[in-house]
C-alpha cells in the first residue's frame, strides 16, 4: 500500500491525481442536475485534437483517468528499478509524456463508440415549446398539478408539466392548450385553453 500511495502522490502521477477530484466533483454535479456534460463545449473544441464526437468534459475525463492509471503503474515500475538522481528524474519526465500519449490514444479509440450517445444536433429545449399547442394528458390541470403532451419541431413528442391559472376555463384530459409561459423555478409551463375557432391566424395584407 505504501508503494502505491507513494506513486499516487509523486511525480508524474500527481499531475493526474490532482485532477481526479475535479473530475469526480463535476460528474457528481451532473448526476444531481447542477451541470451538463456539454457545459464547456463552447469554450473548447476536442475535435481539434482528434477527440471530437463527445462533449469536451467526457474526453477530458477519460484522458485524466487513463493518464492517472498509466502514470501510477509506470511510477511503481520505475521505483522498483532502483533508479537514482538524474536518471530517475529523466525517467519520470519520459513517463509523463508517455502517459499523456497513451491517454490520448486510448481516449481517441473510446470516443468513437461513445459518440453514438451524443448526437450532433441537440434535442429540443423547453423554451422551444413556448407558443406550442399541447394535449392535456391528466384528468385535471390547476395551479399545482397537470401534464400535457407537446410535439417538437422534429416530430418527436414530450410530456411536460403544466399549470393553469384559476381564472381560465378548466382544462380536462384530451383538451387542447396553449403553452404561453415557462416557470424556471417550478420547471413547468403555464397553459391556457385553446380554441381553433378563435385563432385569427396570420394577418392578411390589404392593398
Amino acid at each position: 500500500m505504501g508503494e502505491f500511495l507513494h506513486a499516487v502522490a509523486g511525480f508524474p502521477a500527481i499531475v493526474f491525481s490532482a485532477a481526479l477530484p475535479v473530475v469526480l466533483g463535476f460528474w457528481l454535479l451532473v448526476a444531481f442536475g447542477g451541470a451538463y456534460p456539454d457545459s464547456f463545449d463552447t469554450d473548447a473544441d476536442a475535435g481539434a485534437v482528434g477527440l471530437g464526437g463527445v462533449p469536451v468534459t467526457v474526453a477530458a475525463s477519460l484522458m485524466i483517468v487513463v493518464g492517472w492509471f498509466t502514470s501510477v503503474t509506470g511510477s511503481v515500475l520505475v521505483d522498483r528499478g532502483a533508479l537514482t538522481g538524474l536518471v530517475h528524474a529523466a525517467a519520470d519526465v519520459l513517463l509523463l509524456l508517455l502517459s499523456l500519449l497513451i491517454a490520448w490514444r486510448v481516449t481517441r479509440h473510446l470516443v468513437r463508440p461513445l459518440a453514438k450517445l451524443f448526437p450532433d444536433e441537440p434535442g429540443p429545449s423547453r423554451q422551444d415549446f413556448l407558443g406550442s399547442l399541447c394535449v392535456i394528458r391528466t384528468g385535471r390541470v390547476d395551479v399545482g398539478f397537470g401534464q400535457a403532451e407537446v410535439a417538437a419541431g422534429d416530430g418527436s413528442t414530450a410530456i411536460v408539466q403544466v399549470r393553469q391559472s384559476g381564472d381560465d376555463v378548466a382544462l380536462a384530459r384530451g383538451s387542447t392548450g396553449l403553452l404561453y409561459a415557462y416557470d424556471d423555478t417550478g420547471e413547468f409551463f403555464w397553459v391556457a385553453p385553446y380554441e381553433a375557432a378563435l385563432d385569427p391566424g396570420p394577418r392578411a395584407d390589404h392593398g
